[in-house]
């Protein structure tokens, strides 16, 4: 199996996309004819640029309005088509990509088409070259697959074979059972395509909202296995149309493009147990316990306030690095690294973003299992300095230049070996572990990170969700884990007034904007938070004036106004959550508390971004 990207997929001119392709590990490249003729330089040249970057071209397209057109335009067809096998004459591309008619003025009938394919399949064999039908899903006259396949089966032709697309096919629902009776030399190029389920116009939807493998709702993986049953080993190409692709790194959504395929292929592995040799057998997704640790790169001045906050909301310093300006702060099972080296990774990210969250630890089974299969999905490894006598974490790069370390029990303890313990009785608040993390990003960065995550990590992905903010729409998606062990909550926002937005430009970039801390007893914690000197965001008196409506006793809501708790409810499993005041650069903390409800409050996050608008617009400082 040949894995081929199209050009389409990317930003940036011809020349910048085809290096990207290489350097991803692409074998092959789909030339989409804008990118050819916007190219400043022949076809030729574009075939010594991929020859060079040791490319093949399997693919020129698309070639629209083929088949079925009246005379005199049905000749005129014809001749367009010559001159493309010209152009792919001189690429060296021996497959013209042919889409499904779209022409007011085409004519239906299967055995029309059959036999403008069949003509244009002697002209193709006389030149060594091949076309490739597929059913658009707007197509005037064919837009299944299976029509498509009937139309090439009575064409009956070598050169003439099918395209499948698996946007054209989920989107219109087709029954995936017939593609299991296609011989797999039919099968000329296999386009793959993941997208939301939206309810919307084809074109529409399939011009803007195309993502890669595992970043919609399709089921990539029931349509694979139907092509596996064929024996299909041929061309296998992603062909995305995206509005963020188009403003994204060229360099990162080829990365992120090639990942997605090894990603998909694994799992079909997988599920059908048959080997796919240009995938290599990679360890399972990671299973992951929990987060480990969340490590803050403090400076001198902030260091002291944030500190001050840690005591006041339970934690206490219960370890010391023997040899770097490091301290570990732990309550429950919540362990925070505040990590003051003056040189080092953690100084570095420091001086960049300011003092921020530089790295989170996960708890696996195996972390040496996990970098092996991070490093088959082109995920980027990091190694930092090791002193003597320290613990090697292994680790790779996450969200905005920021560390992901794996933790596990097969090595000694990182806080028996690094660090001594320290002398410190300060009384915790009720804290038990890290119920979620909450990381905002660029807009056009949310789909890799929701891509690096699912693939590599043992967890499934929730539905998009769209945040009121003062400011604008904020996209929320989840990552967790079944048993809640890890939550990551991705935040996203196209506009730059957000509270997402202006984090991201506290921090010069993406990062850890907020974490939430379970407890049991919400009340409690609050109590001993107050007690702690820990200023806690103020809710409006209205909102608790509508909790009246959710059936509430009215001594509960007093309860809650008093603590400024948000409140929700899904049946019988309820919902407390509480927010501390942000920093100057937009992290905050959230308590929460958690009685069978599996959400994260989505109803209050207006009420709560409301609030934290109004705070923001006076400078904080801790």
């Amino acid at each position: 199996m040949l894995l081929s990207i199209a050009t389409v997929c990317l930003s940036g001119t011809l020349d910048e996309k085809l290096e990207a392709i290489a350097q991803a590990g692409f074998t092959g490249v789909e030339i989409f004819e804008n990118d050819l003729l916007t190219f400043d330089g022949s076809p030729a040249d574009v075939r010594r640029i991929v020859a060079d970057l040791g490319l093949k071209i399997v693919t020129f397209q698309p070639f629209r309005d083929f088949e079925g057109m009246p005379e005199p335009q049905r000749s005129r067809t014809f001749d367009r088509a010559e001159r493309k096998f010209d152009v792919m004459q001189e690429l060296g591309c021996d497959l013209l990509m042919i889409c499904s008619n779209v022409a007011p003025d085409s004519l239906g009938g299967i055995d029309r088409a059959a036999e403008d394919f069949r003509e244009l399949g002697g002209r193709a064999a006389a030149r060594g070259f091949r076309v490739a039908y597929e059913a658009l899903a707007w197509g005037r006259h064919v837009n299944d697959y299976r029509d498509a396949w009937e139309i090439v089966r009575r064409a009956d032709h070598p050169s003439v074979g099918l395209v499948l697309d698996t946007f054209h096919t989920f989107a219109r629902k087709t029954d995936l059972k017939p593609i299991r009776a296609i011989p797999k030399d039919r099968i000329f190029l296999v386009q793959v395509a993941d997208a939301p389920q939206l309810d919307m116009d084809y074109l529409s939807w399939s011009r803007h909202f195309r993502c890669l493998p595992g970043q919609g709702d399709f089921a990539l993986g029931d349509f694979m296995a139907s092509l596996q049953a064929t024996g299909f080993d041929g061309l296998l190409s992603l062909e995305i149309f995206n509005d963020r692709f188009r403003a994204g790194s060229t360099r990162a959504v080829a990365v992120d493009g090639h990942r997605s395929l090894l990603f998909m292929l694994d799992e079909l592995r997988q599920r059908t147990g048959q080997a796919i040799p240009e995938v290599p057998v990679l360890p399972g997704r990671v299973a992951c316990r929990g987060v480990e640790f969340v490590e803050f790169a403090v400076d001198d001045a902030f260091q002291p306030g944030f500190e001050t906050l840690l005591r006041g909301l339970g934690f206490r310093r219960s370890g010391v690095h023997r040899s770097k300006a490091v301290t570990r702060w732990s309550q429950g099972g919540i362990n925070f690294v505040l990590n003051a080296e003056k040189e080092g990774f953690a100084h570095s990210f420091a001086v960049a973003h300011g003092p921020s969250v530089c790295a989170m630890a996960l708890r696996v089974d195996d972390a040496d299992a996990a970098m092996t299969r991070a490093g088959a999905l082109l995920d980027q490894s990091y190694r930092g300095r090791i002193g003597p006598g320290e613990l090697e974490i292994p680790a790779l790069r996450g969200l905005g230049g920021s560390l992901l370390y794996f933790v596990d029990e097969k090595r000694a303890s990182l806080w028996e070996t690094d660090f001594a313990p320290a002398a410190d009785d300060a009384p915790p608040a009720g804290l038990t572990r890290i119920d979620h993390v909450q990381q905002s990003m660029q807009y056009e960065e949310m789909l890799t990170w929701l891509l690096f995550y699912a693939s590599l990590l043992d967890v499934h992905k929730s539905p998009v969700q769209d945040v009121l903010d003062p400011g604008g729409i904020v996209h929320s998606q989840v990552v967790q884990t079944a048993d809640g062990a890890l939550r990551l909550v991705l935040n996203a926002s196209q506009s730059q007034r957000t509270m997402s937005a202006r984090f991201l430009d506290g921090i010069l970039g993406s990062g850890v904007q907020h974490i939430a801390l379970a407890t049991d007893d919400i009340f409690a914690t609050v109590e001993r938070l107050k007690a702690g000197g820990v200023d806690l965001l103020p809710i409006p008196e209205n909102y608790y004036e509508d909790l009246e409506a959710k059936g509430l006793a009215l001594e509960e809501i007093e309860r809650m106004r008093g603590a400024n708790i948000l409140y929700d409810r899904d049946g019988s499993a309820e919902y407390w959550q509480v927010y501390t005041k942000s920093l100057a650069d937009g992290f905050f903390f959230e308590i929460v508390e958690r009685l069978d409800y599996q959400g994260f409050g989505a109803a209050n996050a207006p009420i709560r971004l409301a609030a934290q608008t109004r705070f923001a617009r006076k400078p904080q400082h801790l």
